[in-house]
């Protein structure tokens, strides 16, 4: 790895295990979410970008993927996570991580199903200048 790649990816990791010792963002997504950026930096064509997103109860990411992978920890809340098979691909209580890989074949929604707000902390590695999520139409799940 060269090496103002390791440095950039060393400084963002480093922040998000400092601040967290998360759909996110594609439309629709449900009232009250919000997204906050933390810090950013690109290398070599590559965007990294640490962001703060919140869920009110009951909302969710609305459906989408990502042109890169995404790594998160989940503050607080617990985040329900399902494909585009409408199924659970899992769920993540305080203190745990996910991973979302890339590309339009791995379509997903998180939603918060619990009574508290949900935050995630999402390190999002995509190609300069993408967007944070491709919308993605529902694939027919019911529970939308």
């Amino acid at each position: 790895m060269r090496t103002a790649l390791r440095t950039a990816v060393t400084g963002v990791l480093t922040a998000a295990a400092v601040l967290t010792c998360g759909s996110a963002g594609a439309t629709p997504a449900g009232p009250g979410v919000t997204a906050r950026i933390l810090t950013q930096t690109t290398v070599d064509g590559t965007d990294y970008t640490l962001r703060e997103i919140t869920i009110p109860p009951g909302q969710g990411t609305g459906w989408h993927y990502h042109d890169g992978p995404l790594y998160g920890v989940v503050k607080q809340g617990t985040l329900s996570h399902f494909d585009a098979g409408c199924g659970s691909d899992g769920v993540y209580r305080t203190g745990a991580t996910i991973k979302e890989p890339s590309g339009s074949d791995h379509v997903h929604i998180g939603r918060n199903l619990g009574d508290t707000p949900l935050v995630l902390d999402v390190l999002y590695v995509l190609p300069h200048g993408a967007p944070f999520a491709e919308d993605a139409p529902n694939p027919g799940c019911t529970f939308e």
